[in-house]
């Protein structure tokens, strides 16, 4: 008989931030014991030279070590870790996975996006109350270099898209100026529709009931809609962001140098330079699925990963 592991680390690179969660087996579901977020760039310039740089992959590897004691440390029995946009694009992937390998232990796990699709939708809607948020959700994963639609509810049949927009590769595409022109904006948006209609073609935005957004950009801008005095996890989490506030957010912080969003209380540093891009990927996605709010959740494909984990036989 196959039993479950009691502990699992999930490790989770993509364009931008490199993130660990280890969690516990509980009755209840799994418990976070540790979550770390740490923003390597292991995208830079990915989208134009189709190459991850030595200075990104040195970034990720010294995190990774890292995460690796985080990892020894708490007696993880079971690790995964996935790679995702930037590393699907990068034609020296080997090289990377092969050092991800050296210092983790594990090979890293190159998904598609519809597996990266499946993790996050599965780690964002484990824990709604189908009394207070209805179906379908429409969980909405902004990465750095691509976006994730999932469209569905829990144990039903999900579709999904990934699309090869996100905020470091619309920053890297368009944005050249301290804050960016206006015609370096509306090159962006209308970036940013192409990518929507191809999604469109799949299942129509406004189908969602619920819209769940997840990573980085949605807590952050969730974190300034909502005033905070710092970046407060647990009170960003499940909270409801109306969309005028959204769209509101984006346009404060399209018309910001950088050191003044770098000033803003909720900011992480790595975010700085790439938030504008998706601050206003997030607007035109609200603004298409004619929702009232988004649900900001902290839980995503880490949380999706560690579950799967957890049960018996995988």
């Amino acid at each position: 008989m196959n039993t479950a592991p009691s502990r699992v680390a999930a490790v989770d690179c993509g364009t931008n931030s490199l993130r660990l969660l280890i969690a516990e087996a509980s009755a209840a579901g799994p418990i976070d014991l540790l979550r770390r977020s740490e923003i390597v760039r292991l995208g830079a310039g990915v989208d134009a030279t189709r190459r991850i740089a030595p200075d990104a992959l040195a970034r990720t590897l010294a995190v990774l070590g890292s995460y690796a004691v985080d990892i020894r440390g708490h007696g993880a029995q079971r690790v995964r870790m996935v790679a995702t946009s930037a590393t699907r694009d990068a034609a020296n992937r080997a090289e990377f996975a092969t050092g991800a390998h050296s210092v983790l232990g594990v090979w890293p796990e190159v998904i598609t996006g519809a597996e990266e699709a499946a993790l996050s939708f599965a780690g964002a809607t484990r824990e709604l109350d189908l009394g207070v948020y209805p179906r379908p959700y429409l969980v909405v994963d902004i990465g750095g270099g691509s976006t994730e639609f999932v469209l569905g509810g829990p144990g039903e049949r999900v579709t999904s898209v990934s699309v090869d927009i996100g905020c470091v590769r619309l920053t890297e595409r368009h944005l050249n100026h301290d804050p960016p022109t206006a015609d370096e904006l509306t090159s962006m948006a209308a970036d940013i529709d192409v990518a929507l209609d191809r999604v469109e073609l799949q299942f129509p935005l406004s189908a969602a009931q619920t819209l769940v957004g997840v990573a980085g950009t949605v807590t952050t801008v969730a974190g300034i809609a909502l005033g905070l005095p710092s970046y407060q996890a647990e009170r960003i989490h499940l909270a409801r962001i109306d969309a005028a506030a959204i769209t509101s957010v984006g346009r404060r912080l399209a018309t910001m140098p950088a050191a003044e969003r770098a000033a803003l209380p909720v900011m992480h540093p790595g975010r700085v330079d790439v938030i504008v891009a998706g601050a206003l990927l997030l607007s035109r996605v609200v603004e298409r699925a004619g929702v009232s709010s988004v649900v900001a959740s902290e839980h995503d494909i880490l949380d999706g990963i560690a579950a799967a984990l957890l049960e018996p036989g995988t």
